[in-house]
């Protein structure tokens, strides 16, 4: 569903209208109700596919090999690229930042509430 972008020359104000169909009428500023709008050139933005991720991510040979290795690099620009931008918790992106550096992450310790009563210290 479109959403289109118009510079109201009355109010002069920039305005963003959904519209639940393509629409070729001219529409009506919503502040001041005047018909005379400029239509703007909006930006847009294109996300790869998954599918578009994973081939890139296999046809990167030194990626698949680092991956296979289980070396960190590697597995911290996989989870990168997979990601896509997305954001992340801040303990996250330290994991990433060590794994960027060559350290592999260990395993957290399980607090003692996480503990199976068999497990128990005595």
């Amino acid at each position: 569903m479109p959403i289109y972008e118009y510079w109201c020359h009355n109010c002069q104000r920039k305005i963003m209208l959904y519209f639940s169909t393509f629409n070729t009428a001219q529409p009506s500023c919503p502040h001041c109700g005047n018909d005379d709008l400029q239509r703007l050139v909006s930006t847009f933005s294109v996300q790869k596919t998954y599918k578009d991720v994973y081939n890139d991510i296999l046809s990167d040979s030194s990626l698949v090999k680092g991956m296979l290795g289980n070396e960190p690099r590697a597995l911290a620009e996989w989870n990168k690229r997979m990601g896509q931008g997305e954001k992340v918790a801040p303990e996250y992106e330290e994991m990433l930042g060590r794994m960027d550096r060559g350290e592999m992450p260990s395993k957290p310790d399980r607090s003692e509430a996480e503990r199976k009563p068999s497990e128990e210290i005595a």
